[in-house]
């Protein structure tokens, strides 16, 4: 399946509740700045729902 979500983590994830910094962790996202790929399913966009005020989407095409 093609890749064709970039999402880059905008703020830190300290003070932040458990949930969150698991998400963050499990989408692959370190640092501010750093970014991923993935591809669009259910489960990710449930996650990002979670996170929508600590990163940036942009849709690849």
């Amino acid at each position: 399946m093609k890749k064709n979500i970039k999402i880059t983590q905008i703020r830190s994830v300290i003070n932040r509740n458990a949930i969150q910094k698991a998400t963050m962790k499990a989408l692959g996202l370190k640092k501010i700045r750093h970014y991923v790929y993935v591809s669009p399913n259910k489960s990710i966009i449930g996650m990002l729902n979670n996170i929508i005020h600590l990163v940036k989407i942009e849709i690849i095409k």
